[in-house]
């Protein structure tokens, strides 16, 4: 039908022109008559190709919309429990400069972290998931970079609210620990509680089941894999400034002779609030030869509290830790520089409050003040051959955040060391998440 028309106006243009054009034309004339004529030609050319086009659209939405509807079919026709397999990756990094306030202090920038996640849907109650991160840019035997698996489960939901896990996953402990993307929380970094009492994105390798229930109430409980006191290091400060990230196992090769237990309650029956607790306890020693400590017990609990109505964003949470039975393996360590402590604690209060946002931005400005000793007391040793217990560090952040949409946020805040001056520092940051 296509080629008819395309003749018929052919025929027509060039019956219509020649009856215009006298036998006795000029070739000027008859020339301009052949161009308009070759004018006429693209333009009906032009118009069938668009034509062409317009069906293919409308053939392409038609093949899509027969294998959507074939596809609900095949869903729809499915048993119970078996939907459609469904793989989603995700994402979140963070870039930071900090410039202390003693200029003696180098500034640096630092790529913090960049995390891939997948997570992998067998069917409507099982489902994969694994978070692996990159850290400080570059891993390798000469730089300070780590990549590791953050978590690695599977888990299967059952009826009425109650789910089970099997795998690495983190610990239910604290605000940040299960939610610590940096469009999360307020700060270029993460708080010290949760990093220097609680170690950040604190991970365990075992099984746990949870639940939860339509009057707001939701727990989880574990049994998993826990710390490894015999690598502790004496030498090196790394204890003193995070005690139980120093010996954090992190499912490599972890010792389990030792298993640990986990329990968190936490409750949401309040629109915009949330109380919770948490409570991991587990020997660390797993029966190491010649090693002073095998009964140690390591015993890490907390209580925390968020509430935002409205524009405001108020959070607050207390968390302690202690080591026992370490007095026999802390004489071995007389005259090094840092003996395991017996007990560490720490406390933050924040209010944020978001003064601006249109569809697009939004800012909120926050201020943090946060407490904490990661060595409050030590078990008694004989007089002369113990280190003194530590003063507590108090540290005031002040700063704000910048969101933009919902998966990108820059940071910048400022933070006062009471202790230690020489800390104060000025930082700036960049996150991401999706």
């Amino acid at each position: 039908m296509k080629k008819t028309l395309l003749a018929q106006a052919l025929c027509a243009s060039f019956l219509s022109t020649s009856l215009v054009v006298p036998a006795f034309a000029g070739e000027a004339e008859l020339m301009q008559k052949i161009e308009k004529l070759a004018a006429e030609l693209e333009s009906i050319k032009a118009e069938l190709a668009a034509n062409r086009q317009q069906t293919a659209k409308v053939e392409q939405k038609q093949e899509a919309l027969a294998s959507t509807v074939a596809s609900s079919a095949a869903t729809a026709s499915a048993s119970p429990g078996q939907a459609a397999a469904a793989t989603v990756i995700s994402s979140y990094g963070e870039i930071a400069y900090t410039r202390p306030r003693d200029a003696s202090n180098q500034a640096q920038t630092d790529v913090a972290r960049a995390v891939i996640g997948i997570t992998h849907r067998f069917d409507s109650k099982t489902k994969m998931v694994g978070e692996f991160e990159w850290e400080h840019a570059i891993a390798s035997k000469d730089d300070n970079g780590e990549v590791e698996v953050e978590q690695l489960y599977v888990e299967r939901e059952f009826e009425n609210g109650l789910r089970a896990k099997a795998g690495l996953f983190l610990m239910p402990v604290g605000l940040l620990n299960t939610s610590h993307e940096p469009t999360a929380y307020f700060g270029v970094h993460r708080n010290f509680i949760e990093t220097a009492i609680i170690p950040t994105t604190w991970r365990e390798a075992g099984f746990g089941v949870s639940g939860n229930y339509e009057n707001g109430l939701s727990w989880d409980a574990g049994l998993t894999t826990g710390f490894d006191l015999s690598k502790w290091d004496a030498a090196k400060t790394d204890g003193r400034e995070k005690p139980l990230a120093s010996i954090h196992q992190e499912g490599q090769l972890a010792k389990s002779r030792d298993l640990s237990v986990h329990g968190a309650l936490n409750w949401r029956g309040i629109p915009g609030l949330l109380l919770g607790a948490s409570v991991f306890s587990g020997k660390a020693g797993h029966g190491t030869t010649d090693f002073a400590a095998n009964d140690a017990r390591v015993t890490l609990w907390d209580a925390h509290a968020r509430y935002t109505p409205g524009n405001w964003d108020l959070s607050a949470l207390y968390a302690r830790g202690t080591i026992s039975n370490t007095e026999a393996l802390n004489l071995t360590f007389v005259g090094q520089v840092t003996p395991v402590p017996s007990a560490f604690f720490g406390w933050y209060l924040q209010g944020a409050y978001k003064v601006w946002s249109n569809t697009d931005y939004s800012l909120t400005p926050f201020l943090r003040y946060e407490e904490f000793n990661t060595a409050s007391s030590y078990s008694a040793v004989p007089q002369g051959l113990g280190v003194a217990a530590s003063d507590a560090e108090k540290v005031t952040t002040l700063g704000a955040s910048f969101r933009i949409g919902e998966g990108v946020v820059l940071k910048a805040d400022f933070q006062k060391f009471k202790r230690d001056s020489g800390m104060d520092r000025f930082n700036l940051g960049v996150g991401y998440s999706f």
